[in-house]
């Protein structure tokens, strides 16, 4: 079986995961750019983690500027097998009230300005997407949140809209009535990706707010946020550090396919196929290319 070894994109507010033995920043280069901010390896025990800050340290990167296809190949690169994904979310349902930890199992993509796959022009893929989150990994990020008693629920749907200003009043009713649970701005196309690259993926959306359909809470303003994105933090970190002490050493399986997504996902054969793409693809899809 494979090492183990756990990745964490850090949202809104989690900038950083103290309490890692032989922490270090390490620059990784992609061939898609320059990710998010330097890569920060520690251990907890004997497992290795990799922390990522979606927006760099000091939140210097708005969502749709963020290169996510360079954070997750960066993730890829050296060596990372699941990806916990940490994220400030608004919730359209009554009783997610902020603070609450959603563990999301479907997504709805409203972005439009933003590269959402590894293959294109020269090497073309097509995973399968029904079931975006890995239900193996969300098991153990849910038994971690319970064992630290953080409110957790698990299931729902996340809307990713593209931002960076919050919803109109009837974007928000619309997306209620859809049956939406939750919305944010950076879960797409970083979930996507992750799919393409094999690493199995789980969303902890962290409530901040009720958007602003609710008629007793009005508009989404950020000082409101940045009080419960502060208290949330403090959870996320407790949860990582929970999740990575019970966490298995060696790689599971996923019930669902998604370390072997690329299996039967490229259609291009290999006579056809561009070198330069191909060359591009050797972190993310090497097992399969090289194969």
């Amino acid at each position: 079986m494979t090492k183990a070894k756990l990745g964490i994109i850090g949202g809104s507010g989690v900038y950083e995961l103290p309490g890692l033995k032989n922490p270090r920043w390490e620059h990784v280069p992609t061939p898609w750019g320059e990710p998010s901010d330097q890569l920060h390896f520690g251990e907890i025990g004997d497992l290795e983690l990799v922390f990522l800050p979606r927006h760099g340290r000091g939140h210097r990167v708005p969502p749709s500027d963020i290169n996510y296809r360079a954070n997750i190949d960066a993730l890829k690169r050296v060596g990372v097998t699941d990806v916990i994904s940490i994220s400030a979310v608004g919730s359209f349902r009554e009783d997610l009230s902020p603070g609450t930890f959603v563990l999301v199992d479907q997504f709805f993509d409203r972005t439009f300005a933003r590269k959402k796959s590894f293959f294109g022009v020269g090497c073309v893929a097509h995973v399968a997407f029904s079931h975006p989150v890995s239900p193996g990994f969300a098991d153990h990020v849910e038994a971690a949140a319970r064992a630290e008693n953080i409110r957790v629920h698990r299931g729902g749907t996340y809307l990713a809209m593209e931002g960076p200003q919050f919803s109109t009043l009837a974007e928000s009713l619309l997306y209620k009535s859809w049956g939406c649970d939750v919305i944010g701005m950076t879960n797409m196309p970083e979930a996507k990706l992750a799919r393409e690259a094999e690493l199995c993926y789980c969303t902890v959306a962290m409530v901040t707010d009720y958007d602003c359909w609710h008629p007793d809470h009005g508009d989404v303003d950020v000082p409101s946020i940045l009080k419960i994105v502060a208290e949330n933090a403090d959870n996320a970190r407790r949860l990582v550090l929970r999740l990575a002490t019970d966490f298995p050493r060696e790689h599971q399986p996923c019930p669902i396919g998604s370390d072997r997504a690329l299996d039967t996902a490229i259609i291009t054969p290999p006579e056809a196929r561009d070198p330069d793409l191909v060359a591009k693809l050797d972190a993310v899809a090497g097992r399969v290319l090289k194969g």
